[in-house]
């Protein structure tokens, strides 16, 4: 008996003679497999299709109710949904790769995500930590030949994603995210901001006091409250003024089609330091020095890669465990990421 909901909340029970046979080669009596149902054998392919399509913009929980299912069926329709998405898809052979890593529960407990930018999918999930070991895995699992066609891969500046990465492809070059770089950036200003308020007593202080995001916040997504704050702040006191204005100019590093501009750009940046007593944003320029290589490499027009792909990524992610709370299946979750920028069947 099949029992098919393809057709909405009408139940429809289709009567299936499925024949079982003796197997030949181990003599074992056998189940014959019918193409279109799928592995749970209540159920056609057809409608596992409907409820993975569901599942893209639902939770397992709501699916189930709409269809008047359990959710654990829910769930395994879903997931031979996804497998069969990247079945379509195929194997992947990316020329640049995107590493980064994601938490997915508490204690420090990381799986690595790698994705293609150029197709702008990620392509790998796994690993038991970040670990230099965790990574080797991916360049294992994708081999010798596809591993070789890389020529880039963008990363943060964990030590250890760059060693595995050179260990396997001592011929690609390692690009710094963008992102990630001006996040530390971020990180020194807050720092400032923090020295400020302890130095700073009475109504100095006032201009300071619970206007963390405002300062860290891009100007062009700040309110019209919000910017006069900003105004406020930045007025009231001049070391502030000075280390935004910095911030904010320190993206121009990007723009740059010549390496040698760069560096230029980078070295006016640092020399306005002086006489700041910034002393987290020297701190972050010696970071950039120490990196520069991974940083220039940006200003080649092979490397000029979508940066932004795999921070947009990480919120897609935690969008993902988000809605998928509670469940522990570390499958689920490896496909669900795999899946989430792939089209629908």
């Amino acid at each position: 008996m099949v029992r098919d909901l393809s057709c909405g909340a009408h139940r429809i029970y289709l009567q299936v003679l499925v024949r079982r046979v003796a197997c030949r080669s181990c003599g074992k009596v056998k189940r014959e497999r019918l193409t279109w149902l799928a592995d749970n054998p209540f159920y056609t392919k057809r409608f596992a299709w409907l409820v993975g399509r569901r599942c893209r913009a639902a939770t397992i929980k709501d699916v189930a109710r709409e269809l008047r299912l359990h959710w654990e069926t829910v769930k395994e329709l879903e997931k031979q949904y996804m497998r069969e998405q990247l079945r379509r898809v195929g194997t992947p052979a990316p020329k640049v790769i995107g590493i980064d890593e994601i938490s997915i529960r508490r204690g420090h407990t990381y799986r690595i995500v790698v994705s293609d930018l150029l197709r702008r999918r990620p392509i790998w999930f796994g690993g038991r930590d970040r670990s230099e070991e965790s990574l080797g895995l991916f360049f294992q699992e994708l081999g010798a030949k596809k591993t070789r066609g890389i020529y880039l891969a963008v990363m943060d500046m964990w030590k250890a994603f760059r060693n595995a990465t050179l260990q396997h492809v001592p011929e690609a070059r390692i690009l710094f995210d963008k992102f990630h770089v001006l996040r530390h950036l971020g990180e020194a200003l807050d720092e400032v901001r923090k020295r400020e308020y302890a130095r700073l007593t009475g109504p100095g202080r006032q201009f300071i006091k619970g206007q963390k995001y405002t300062l860290l916040s891009n100007h062009a997504n700040l309110t019209l409250d919000g910017r006069r704050s900003l105004a406020k702040l930045l007025q009231a006191n001049q070391r502030l003024n000075a280390a935004y204005l910095l911030k904010e100019s320190f993206g121009q590093l990007w723009t740059y089609q010549s390496e040698a501009w760069a560096r230029r750009f980078f070295e006016n940046w640092r020399q306005a330091l002086k006489w700041r007593r910034l002393k987290p944003y020297e701190k972050f320029a010696r970071m950039i020095d120490l990196h520069w290589d991974g940083i220039a490499a940006y200003c080649q027009p092979r490397n000029k890669v979508a940066l932004g792909f795999v921070e947009g990524l990480n919120n897609k992610i935690r969008v993902l465990q988000r809605r998928a709370y509670g469940l522990r299946d570390e499958e689920y979750l490896r496909l669900k990421i795999l899946t989430c920028m792939l089209p629908e069947i």
